[in-house]
């Protein structure tokens, strides 16, 4: 107890007494210094005590898939600042192969007395899923967030950035470019936002007549990007639209093991604008994501129901912004 005293105290900038008159209840300590000790006792993986517990910490999980894609390791840096600014202390959950699962931070969480959560590219879109733990969110009236489409049934507030304009600023680009056999690689199939891209591919290249069946599905990784790459070039298209940069990345890689030129032969849309993709061989053409406008709506919308605000279980569409650089380029 002594040793937790000090680490506290040490951590908070106060003596051992004051922290000691937070945990037992005590008065004669301001309110800030009373949520810092609480807030670092949190953080430190302390037990609060039993009289305390029942109070939520101004702890907000930001939960990942991964940090691999760069868009994620953005969308945290945003979202940790503006909570920050708002007096919170974010904490990073991020999944791996055989590690920590979605459902398994969620409870870590719930055991820490979060004030809330936001999810960025979670189970909440895939529709084959296992979707419990946000239930369990919603019964225990934690507040939370979704980035960028969920299944229909979750009944929570979603930021999302709006995949039928990405796909119809994308598609038109390369029709403008004269491209008639486009491909389009996807993430897997139960994934809401790659259906959402399929559904409004399907409708652009039938408006333009052209052909929908150049269509190939993976893994979000570069390696997914070039398998379904290498499945499509064979058949002729000319042109690749990705629904990300790692799988635009990789169908790059796949067009070039194919002896073709990227975008002499081929050209290549990813999706994101993730961090360097100005400085790939070639220059990436991509869908912008207004990550920072969609990071802070997030986070005002948890703050909002934090302090006991009403937030509607909608969705809210941020419009993309095609991005051309070098990869795209007039068909061959």
């Amino acid at each position: 107890m002594t040793r937790r005293l000090a680490e506290v105290a040490r951590k908070v900038g106060v003596s051992e007494a004051t922290v000691s008159r937070v945990l037992n209840g005590r008065s004669g300590v301001s309110d800030s210094t009373r949520t810092a000790v609480l807030t670092a006792l949190d953080v430190m993986g302390y037990e609060r005590p039993t009289q305390l517990r029942g109070e939520r910490a101004r702890l907000v999980g930001l939960v990942l898939p991964e940090l691999q894609n760069p868009i994620f390791p953005a969308f945290a840096e945003i979202m940790g600042n503006a909570l920050a600014q708002q007096g919170f202390t974010p904490v990073l959950c991020t999944r791996t192969a055989g590690g920590v699962s979605e459902a398994e931070y969620v409870e870590m969480l719930l055991d820490q007395h979060v004030s809330g959560v936001v999810f960025a590219g979670g189970l909440f879109a895939q529709a084959d899923a296992v979707h419990t733990h946000y239930h369990r969110l919603v019964e225990r009236k934690i507040p939370t967030v979704l980035i960028n489409a969920a299944v229909e049934h979750l009944g929570l507030p979603q930021v999302s950035c709006d995949d039928v304009v990405a796909v119809e600023q994308a598609v038109g680009h390369l029709t403008s470019l004269g491209h008639q056999k486009i491909g389009l690689v996807l993430g897997p199939p139960d994934h809401i936002p790659s259906r959402r891209k399929l559904a409004t591919f399907k409708t652009c290249v039938a408006k333009a007549g052209l052909s929908d069946e150049y269509v190939e599905h993976g893994m979000f990784s570069i390696e997914g990007g070039h398998a379904a790459t290498a499945r499509l070039l064979p058949r002729g298209v000319t042109a690749v639209l990705c629904a990300s940069d790692p799988l635009a990345l990789g169908a790059v890689r796949a067009a070039r093991r194919q002896g073709l030129s990227v975008p002499d032969d081929v050209s290549v849309v990813g999706y994101d604008d993730s961090a360097l993709m100005n400085c790939t061989d070639p220059p990436l053409t991509t869908t912008r994501q207004p990550i920072e406008a969609m990071g802070r709506a997030a986070v005002e919308l948890l703050v909002k129901q934090t302090n006991g605000g009403s937030v509607a279980a909608e969705e809210l569409l941020f419009a993309p912004e095609l991005v051309v650089r070098g990869s795209t380029a007039r068909c061959p």
